[in-house]
């Protein structure tokens, strides 16, 4: 008898309900499903193979987690993005990662020094090669660059601090994930910022590497902030995220001149 044929009905469906909450999430998180997308319960229920009544469900839990917005009678759509969401993300995550990193150094000891480098070192590997294969690499940075942020708060032992700390990352990592899709990101910088981290974690430095992460993510919600406000792109390339309507894109100058050939035209 296999553990599937062996759980109970409430099990099986607790075991559903959980792996697509985390299967649409992950979507979310990374782009699968747009931001502002509209959720629609019969294209989804097949998309995912599961009923509407544990889409619908899965959904209202995923709304609970600030991910996506009930619309009464509407239903459901992926939660929007805009410069003030990425603002306001950015600021409660310094607060709570930054103090988590604190309270875990206070606590460092053998095992945790152990953890840190060890996903150190993961991420560190993938840093040297990922500028050159993104396309191969980009997945895997992402997952250690979250190991090494998870492992340097892990000796923070306020379960709620660290669990707010996890929401706040994976609406950043939203961002990023808009971002990235847009333009390469400098991970050079982020490199040797992971670095100084690393060792001013490691010398019981709090001050030191508590002041590296705070500018750390300020600097990584910037780069997603010029993405989104189109007045901060730079203006060097294209621009492939503008929001101009079909069609609509004419010389600014086309109507002027032509009210002024009229004009000569008229006196002629």
């Amino acid at each position: 008898m296999t553990l599937e044929q062996a759980a109970s009905p409430e099990t099986q469906a607790a075991t559903l309900t959980e792996a697509l909450h985390e299967r649409i999430r992950q979507d979310i998180i990374l782009g699968a499903l747009p931001p502002a997308s509209k959720l629609k319960l019969e294209h989804l229920s097949k998309a995912y193979g599961v009923s509407v009544n544990t889409l619908r469900e899965t959904l209202s839990r995923l709304a609970a987690d600030g991910l996506v917005v009930a619309e009464g009678q509407r239903g459901f759509a992926v939660l929007p993005v805009s410069n003030d969401d990425l603002r306001d993300i950015t600021q409660m995550r310094q607060l709570l990662e930054c103090q988590a990193l604190r309270l875990s150094i206070e606590r460092g000891d053998l095992d945790w020094e152990s953890r840190v480098v060890a996903a150190y070192h993961k991420l560190h590997k993938v840093e040297e090669l990922v500028e050159e294969r993104p396309d191969e690499l980009g997945e895997s940075w992402e997952r250690y660059n979250q190991e090494f942020h998870s492992a340097l708060i892990s000796n923070c032992q306020s379960r709620w601090l660290k669990f707010y700390y996890q929401a706040m990352y994976d609406h950043s990592r939203r961002y990023r994930m808009i971002s990235l899709k847009a333009r390469p990101f400098p991970r050079a910088q982020s490199a040797a910022e992971h670095k100084a981290i690393l060792e001013a974690a490691l010398a019981r430095d709090a001050d030191r590497a508590s002041a590296i992460l705070e500018a750390h993510i300020l600097k990584g919600a910037a780069m997603d902030d010029a993405l989104i406000d189109p007045a901060k792109r730079p203006k060097s390339g294209p621009n492939k995220s503008a929001s101009i309507p079909s069609g609509s894109h004419k010389p600014a100058s086309s109507k002027p001149r032509a009210t002024k050939t009229a004009q000569r035209r008229k006196h002629i």
